[in-house]
């Protein structure tokens, strides 16, 4: 048992992913967002983009179609780790939203990731008790099929502009990416294989650039 007198370890972040939506009417983006329960011990009460974390059967699961070779590059080496992340964006996004990516046979999901892009990743603070990594991926709505419908786990789920979502209760990294998803979208010069990673050092947020 450790003293108080010494420093405590940081929680090792456990990998995660995040799913953002997005439908582009005429000039305006709307991103599909819920908002998580007040007994949520992770992030209460803030409006959130679906996700969770990476589990054991994402990386052997199977899927309609893979990621494309260089969002499977971007996203982390080996692929098998990129495979689950992916996954667990898809996963996630239909368990909370009962939005299909890919196809549903005999109650199992096959995701389709061919389609997905990768735009930002983020760590929890040190000092938090609960810690991830997630990477957040974007994927356009015309690729996704079904009926929304929310499981519970996020409230108020709904399309919202841009504008709307910057006015909403949003932990600084999920306005981070909504502010990433915009610039990407308005601007597809921008290369894709430079990642902006969200972190903190001394307690504040800080923004590194990482080329893949």
């Amino acid at each position: 048992m450790s003293s108080a007198s010494e420093p405590v370890r940081p929680v090792r972040p456990r990998n995660a992913s995040s799913l953002v939506l997005y439908e582009k009417r005429g000039e305006q983006i709307f991103l599909l967002m819920g908002k998580r329960a007040k007994g949520h011990k992770f992030l209460p009460d803030v409006f959130v983009f679906p996700g969770g974390r990476v589990d054991t059967a994402d990386f052997s699961s199977e899927c309609k179609a893979p990621l494309t070779e260089d969002v499977s590059k971007y996203l982390s080496s080996p692929g098998s780790m990129s495979h689950a992340v992916a996954t667990a964006a898809v996963r996630e996004t239909y368990e909370e939203t009962g939005l299909i990516i890919g196809d549903v046979r005999d109650g199992q999901l096959y995701p389709d990731l061919s389609n997905l892009h990768y735009i930002a990743r983020a760590t929890t603070p040190s000092h938090n008790p609960i810690r991830f990594n997630t990477r957040f991926l974007m994927i356009d709505a015309k690729h996704a099929h079904g009926t929304l419908a929310g499981s519970g786990e996020l409230i108020e789920l709904q399309w919202f502009s841009v504008a709307d979502a910057l006015q909403m209760p949003l932990v600084d990294v999920t306005e981070f990416v909504v502010g990433e998803v915009e610039k990407r979208l308005s601007n597809p010069t921008i290369e894709p294989n430079v990642i902006p990673i969200f972190t903190y050092l001394n307690g504040k947020s800080l923004i590194r650039w990482h080329p893949h």
